[in-house]
């Protein structure tokens, strides 16, 4: 079954960690998604622009409105994503917990729907 990964974190924290800082923690990422990819669990990852970058769409009374920004007024930002692999929700959410990601933000783990499917 497939898994969606949401990484969130706090966008204003991460501009404020020092270059090789990042780095170091963008090694850890690599070597997470190198770990899910010998698992056979990969299936794609993404970081996202910043939510600044971002609109929400929705219809009112058929007309489109656009607003600026993500919709949900929070600290902590959407900022990538891992779709994944994994038997069930217990073993999603171990992986998860290994992500680097989880020590800075939350991961939000959300099973794909199979609508008419079995």
């Amino acid at each position: 079954m497939k898994y969606l990964l949401m990484l969130y974190a706090d966008e204003i924290a991460g501009d404020a960690v020092p270059p090789a800082e990042m780095a170091k923690w963008i090694d850890k990422m690599h070597a997470y998604q190198e770990a899910l990819s010998e698992a056979g669990a990969f299936v794609s990852t993404a970081g996202l622009a910043r939510s600044h970058e971002a609109t929400t769409v929705h219809l009112d009374h058929g007309e489109m409105k656009v607003r600026n920004g993500p919709y949900a007024e929070t600290r902590d930002q959407l900022g990538g994503f891992y779709i994944i692999e994994a038997p069930d929700m217990a073993a999603a959410q171990r992986w998860a917990a290994r992500c680097p990601g989880a020590l800075w933000g939350k991961i939000e783990v959300r099973p794909f729907a199979h609508y008419g499917q079995p």
